[in-house]
């Protein structure tokens, strides 16, 4: 029997509006802690809860819902490019219809270029699709039909899920409010020396959404960034710092100094292998699966696709290709306005046909690969940096060879500009192909129809294109990012990955880039993906995932230890919650994910409001209530009452789970 409802304005419009709340906490949290987090089954959870009031809700509606909303956690992740451009001062702010044109471009090229995969890789796969099996598990456990007669099951834990959000929201986004009232202190940091001529020291950040994001990612995850926050500070920070003479700085600063300098690139160097590391690993796989895609393909070409069912029809390819066709359109023009802008003008027509051809192949390219990527190992857990890092090296190394020599040196920074503006688009299509069969994989096991899905994602790419422009400039006026001209370091937001595309990018163009310190960070890559690789032979549980070592080094302190003791707690606690029945501990352990999503969530908004408000009102701190000599008060009352919520809202999932 047909569904009741499916592609609905009513399913459309609760999807828009959390991928506008979930893109705008995304984009935040990405550019503080490096790290994007998953939305659909929050989005899932969201939709069962205000859509079971309606007639004739059916599973395929909710999981429209988390389709459009997934747009949220993955096209947010162009911020790991896009900020590049303002760090190394070309832009001074994010144009709206530039950057509303690079994310709905590449976004659209990512949905058009996984539509013909879908068969061989979904339907016809064997890749397990974690995060779209799981959602889809969900989907199924709480979708209220109007038929559903079940009042104290499915709806109370429909009811339980959005409860745990918005609690979450709410706490998260109070405590935010008290800090940024200076009430409470915003992290408990400590510098001293080393020696007689080194220093070291720690910041530790007291963040809700930090603490969740550790709970999130998991005791290994958190263990290899404590053991990269232990490399940085506790041997390349004491270490740097007694080459420099700097006697008149103080702790904090000379140690800050040599973390941005110096230590930030060894960190740069572990995560380029890392990222490029996974992607090796990948190279049998997707070969493999785009045999299987092609094989596929021919045998279905039998003229029977009247008799497929309704859950087997896509967007036509003839629709994709003529898709394609006028993405490119408007494409071609914002490369054509960002040469002309740049000054590159003089050999514009061979800049734009190799650009867009670029675009073109190596987009559908990062599309097959990041599509296999998601079956395999799940979206969040995806080396998207490896693809923009291998992106921006291959176009920066283009640029260079081909067009580099027509061009004089004071030139060189707009060749660098333009490698991240054309990585920028590409890397929009690889994160949307990251999420797109992810979601095809949730449809195919609720019985979804694959173009209403696909005509969801675009609709979603749409939405998330619209909001990324502004919030990316709130937060830049607000806060600014780390390196940029003019930022402040005490309260630029990171951007790790957007920091190390850039740096790649001029290192390639214009030979700055210091090899040595990048070099000293690679090998400590190689021995991570070494040690990781030998412990994944053992058949033991134990890892020592490289990238988390790598972002332990690049990220601040303030970040990394408490992503450290969230991914502690939270083992903790899932290990306390499997001591009770098994569908009772499974129950427990969703509804604390759900928790920390809302944790996220609501420190995000938060900080995206006092953003505005820094930005519309010139005040620093257009909260704070005291001054500095309250600050010994507030470090504890900050640290005592974030110890005690913690605990209560621990307390909290294990009683309603």
């Amino acid at each position: 029997m047909a569904p009741q409802s499916e592609f609905t304005l009513r399913g459309v419009a609760v999807g828009i509006v959390i991928t506008l709340i979930f893109t705008a906490a995304n984009i935040y949290f990405g550019l503080k802690a490096g790290i994007t987090f998953a939305t659909s089954i929050p989005a899932a959870v969201i939709s069962m809860a205000l859509l079971h009031r309606f007639q004739r809700v059916t599973i395929q509606e909710n999981n429209i819902v988390q389709t459009v909303a997934s747009a949220a956690g993955t096209l947010s992740a162009i911020i790991f490019v896009l900020p590049g451009l303002i760090m190394i001062g070309w832009w001074q702010g994010f144009p709206f219809w530039m950057t509303f044109g690079i994310c709905l471009t590449g976004g659209v090229l990512g949905v058009m270029y996984t539509i013909p995969l879908r068969r061989a890789l979904v339907t016809d796969s064997n890749l397990p699709y974690p995060e779209g099996v799981a959602c889809a598990e969900v989907l199924k456990v709480g979708t209220v039909t109007c038929q559903s007669d079940d009042v104290y099951g499915e709806q109370a834990v429909n009811r339980a899920g959005l409860r745990a959000i918005i609690i979450g929201s709410a706490c998260s986004a109070l405590f935010a409010v008290i800090e940024a009232t200076r009430l409470f202190a915003a992290s408990i940091s400590y510098y001293f020396s080393v020696g007689t001529r080194s220093v070291t020291g720690f910041d530790f950040s007291l963040s809700l959404a930090l603490f969740a994001v550790g709970h999130l990612v998991g005791l290994w995850v958190g263990l290899a960034m404590l053991a990269g926050a232990l490399a940085g500070w506790g041997w390349a920070v004491p270490h740097y710092s007694a080459l420099l003479d700097l006697a008149d700085s103080s702790a904090m600063q000379l140690a800050q100094t040599v973390w941005s300098e110096k230590v930030r690139f060894l960190g740069a160097g572990a995560i380029g292998v890392a990222a490029v590391w996974a992607l090796i690993k990948l190279v049998r796989p997707v070969i493999r699966g785009l045999r299987d895609a092609w094989w596929a393909a021919r045998l279905r070409r039998t003229g029977y696709s009247a008799a497929l069912p309704r859950t087997e029809f896509d967007i036509p390819i003839s629709i994709v290709g003529l898709v394609v066709i006028v993405t490119l359109l408007p494409l071609i023009w914002l490369l054509i306005h960002f040469i002309h802008a740049s000054g590159l003008h003089a050999h514009v027509v061979p800049l734009v046909t190799g650009t867009t051809f670029f675009i073109v192949l190596i987009t559908l390219l990062v599309a097959a690969v990041c599509g296999y990527m998601a079956g395999l190992i799940g979206s969040s857990n995806s080396p998207l940096s490896g693809v923009g890092i291998l992106v921006v090296v291959v176009a920066a190394l283009l640029l260079m060879f081909g067009l580099g020599h027509l061009y004089p040196a004071d030139e060189k920074r707009a060749l660098v500009a333009y490698a991240l503006f054309v990585t920028a688009i590409i890397f929009a299509g690889a994160t949307i192909a990251n999420d797109n069969l992810q979601d095809l994989k949730t449809g195919q096991l609720v019985g979804a129809t694959p173009w209403k899905q696909q005509v969801a994602l675009a609709i979603g790419v749409a939405a998330g294109a619209v909001i990324i422009p502004p919030v990316l400039d709130l937060l830049r006026a607000g806060y600014g990012f780390s390196g940029a001209p003019g930022a402040d370091p005490a309260r630029a937001l990171p951007a790790p990955q957007a920091g190390l595309i850039a740096a790649l990018a001029q290192g390639v163009i214009e030979r700055a880039i210091d090899w040595h310190l990048l070099g000293a960070g690679a090998v400590i890559g190689g021995m991570a993906v070494l040690i990781d690789e030998l412990l994944a032979r053992t058949g033991m549980r134990a890892r020592l995932p490289p990238l988390g070592v790598g972002l332990g080094i690049y990220l601040p302190t303030a970040t990394t230890l408490m992503v450290v003791l969230g991914a502690l707690a939270g083992a903790a606690f899932n290990y306390h919650a499997e001591r009770q029945s098994a569908s009772r501990a499974e129950g427990v352990k969703r509804l604390s994910v759900l928790l920390a999503s809302g944790l996220i969530v609501g420190e995000s908004l938060l900080g995206v409001l006092l953003a505005a408000g820094i930005a519309f009102s010139g005040n620093d701190a257009p909260l704070a209530l005291v001054e500095g000599s309250f600050a010994p008060f507030s470090l504890w009352l900050g640290g005592g009452a974030f110890l005690l919520l913690l605990i209560a809202l621990y307390r909290w999932v294990m009683r309603n789970g």
